[in-house]
């Protein structure tokens, strides 16, 4: 995929990004607790569900930007359970990438290690808000690896938003959107993605006072 293509692909993936983000219509809340709420929709882009989770991380934007950040010297593998690691493909401008990220068995090993091959956009906004913009690509350097089920992300992302007012918190909203491919009972998906981002919320708060003091 060269430059150009990429660019409007990622573009494109920004906007539904936006509008996910802006429509409040159709979700449905599936877990509420500590301060975190995960709600879904079903999907437009796969038989499948939409995920939004919304909380509140004790920690600059920047902070908690450094902990989920998809781009060179993240953290995100050092705290997230559902990340073994996270590694750049190729590289198309500071805010475009390519990546690979592999995660774990879960769900007492009914889900097998997966891995993700994936077209990533950062984007910054005027009121300080800094967002991750994804969606799965095929990379020639990439082929599928033994020992791991390739799955698909369609649009997804998260958008760490400033609070007025509090500058040492923020606001975070995450989109999952995954195929996680393989045959799977679809109860067994559908528990675990609530339970997971409940889960990632509670770890980022972890990872960033450690991290950050």
């Amino acid at each position: 995929m060269d430059l150009a293509t990429a660019a409007q692909v990622s573009e494109a993936v920004a906007e539904k990004m936006l509008q996910y983000r802006r429509d409040k219509s159709g979700w449905k809340i599936c877990r509420e607790g500590n301060g975190v709420s995960v709600s879904w929709r079903p999907s437009v882009e796969f038989p499948g569900n939409l995920y939004r989770g919304e909380g509140i991380v004790n920690g600059t934007p920047e902070q908690v930007w450094d902990c989920v950040k998809p781009l060179a010297g993240t953290l995100r593998a050092q705290w997230d359970e559902n990340v073994n690691s996270f590694e750049i493909i190729e590289s198309l401008s500071d805010t475009l990438l390519f990546s690979r990220t592999s995660t774990p068995s879960a769900v007492m090993k009914l889900i097998s290690p997966r891995d993700f091959v994936d077209l990533v956009l950062v984007r910054t906004y005027e009121d300080g808000t800094i967002s991750s913009n994804a969606t799965n690509v095929e990379h020639p350097s990439c082929p599928p690896k033994p020992g791991y089920v390739r799955g698909f992300n369609h649009p997804c992302g998260c958008f760490c938003e400033p609070l007025p007012g509090e500058p040492n918190k923020t606001s975070l909203v995450t989109f999952f959107q995954t195929d996680l491919s393989g045959y799977l009972p679809q109860g067994v998906v559908d528990s675990f993605f609530p339970r997971s981002m409940a889960g990632f919320y509670a770890n980022l708060e972890k990872a960033v006072k450690k991290f950050f003091g």
